[in-house]
């Protein structure tokens, strides 16, 4: 359950990044973002390179990617994530989903909801979580 999770979390944060920078042709303003032409710009006056920037390589996209892969790192290692990693993912995707409505990025909770059950599953009687190394 811990695979298909971390799975998930790293296929929504790349997918999240890979698309803005192609399908919203982010990527078109890379030479305004290593340029400086960002620097001192006014965020709430956002330009189109300014809000492509936030869109894609400073979203929520890679940092996802990088918790989905590291959620794959602790199964490989037979260890559990905490739960507040769930709990974090949980409420961040249905705050986003108050606010923009439907997207892909519903999917996460079906990551979460595998991290909780795969949590409960393995909770010992003194609150450590302990799974057995696959082999």
């Amino acid at each position: 359950m811990i695979k298909w999770a971390g799975w998930l979390i790293s296929f929504v944060g790349a997918a999240h990044t890979i698309l803005a920078l192609t399908l919203e042709k982010a990527a078109r303003h890379a030479g305004a973002w290593f340029s400086g032409e960002l620097w001192g710009e006014d965020l709430s006056a956002m330009s189109p390179a300014n809000s492509a920037y936030w869109l894609s390589l400073s979203s929520f996209g890679i940092p996802l990617l990088l918790v989905g892969l590291l959620v794959l790192w602790l199964d490989r290692r037979a260890i559990v994530p905490p739960t507040f990693v769930a709990w974090t993912l949980a409420a961040l995707t249905v705050c986003d989903a108050v606010i923009l409505g439907p997207t892909p990025g519903l999917l996460i909770l079906v990551a979460v909801v595998l991290m909780l059950v795969e949590a409960r599953r393995t909770r010992i009687p003194d609150g450590a979580r302990v799974r057995q190394p696959r082999r």
